[in-house]
């Protein structure tokens, strides 16, 4: 196959209350709420998306947020961490940003040769800043400096207890490259590689499974850069896997979803056709979008969804 995956397109993950998940991710890390619409399997569900100005695809995370359910459990079979990319000079920013703000975060250490911070949303969520990687930057409406502010996605951690079909099956079905490994921590990488293009993974042999619920990662979504490749990819999927979906319409992206062989959902998504779809650039995110099939029901699943405040567009000097 000549069309390799390119990168994360996006992570989704699970959040409580849908306000303070918003606030959180524009106010506190800055990023641009690029689409405000619903589950399309659940429309009784919000699914926010977050991401540069553009939402360019390596850029996003996404949430689906279901207040009043409980804690989930990081734990095997299940992602760790997401991590962010930022300028090296940011760092001291972003410890000051969280200290400031009462953001849980622990000491800053250093990892794989990257400075790393680590940290947590208000659901419990893990996430990190690694500094110091290259990662190409656009403007964005944000609340901190542009440069200063979380260039994209560097990359996500995969906990499994063994992890050698995991291993085996990324660098077998899906291409990626074994990088180097560190303190039980294995890097793999795809396309051209570096940030955003990176998935660890961390054998723990004696850990419990975890659980999917409030403040963890649902899935992670790899990119291609068209629906040609995506029907390439998905044949040869299920040559090697029991159950790979159908091509899904996602509006703003094509997707397929499967599990890799310790549990973990991935997806293959496609780059196009992007948000602007729907809304202009200008305007993302300022109104609920719903996918043609569900706009005969605009009213009723809007009377139904919790009321969410969306800040005020504004772009840092």
């Amino acid at each position: 196959m000549n069309s390799e995956i390119i990168g994360i397109h996006h992570v989704t993950a699970i959040a409580g209350d849908p306000q303070t998940n918003l606030s959180f991710y524009t106010e506190v890390l800055g990023l641009r709420l690029v689409k405000r619409t619903v589950n399309f399997d659940d429309p009784g569900t919000y699914h926010l998306y977050y991401g540069d100005d553009a939402g360019r695809p390596g850029t996003l995370i996404t949430f689906f947020p279901w207040p009043g359910i409980s804690k989930g459990r990081r734990g095997v079979g299940q992602f760790a961490a997401i991590s962010f990319a930022i300028p090296e000079t940011a760092f001291g920013f972003w410890i000051d940003r969280f200290a400031a703000r009462g953001v849980s975060f622990d000491r800053p250490f250093s990892r794989l040769d990257e400075k790393v911070l680590a940290f947590y949303d208000p659901d419990e969520l893990k996430l990190e800043l690694v500094a110091g990687v290259e990662a190409e930057s656009s403007g964005r409406t944000r609340s901190v400096p542009l440069s200063h502010g979380i260039t994209g996605l560097h990359s996500v951690a995969l906990l499994e207890e063994s992890g050698r079909d995991t291993a085996e099956f990324l660098t077998g079905a899906l291409g990626f490259r074994f990088v180097r490994e560190e303190d039980g921590r294995f890097r793999f990488e795809v396309g051209r590689g570096g940030s955003g293009a990176v998935i660890d993974l961390i054998r723990l042999p004696t850990a419990r499974r975890g659980r999917i619920a409030v403040g963890t990662v649902h899935h992670v979504a790899w990119r291609v850069p068209d629906a040609d490749t995506q029907i390439l990819w998905r044949e040869k999927l299920v040559r090697v896997l029991p159950d790979v979906t159908p091509v899904i319409d996602r509006t703003y992206f094509r997707s397929i979803y499967f599990r890799e062989p310790g549990g973990a959902l991935f997806e293959i998504a496609t780059d196009p056709p992007g948000f602007t779809v729907d809304e202009p650039m200008d305007s993302l995110g300022e109104r609920l979008a719903l996918p043609p099939w569900l706009e005969y029901g605009r009213s009723r699943i809007e009377n139904k969804l919790p009321h969410l405040v969306v800040p005020s567009r504004h772009r840092a000097a």
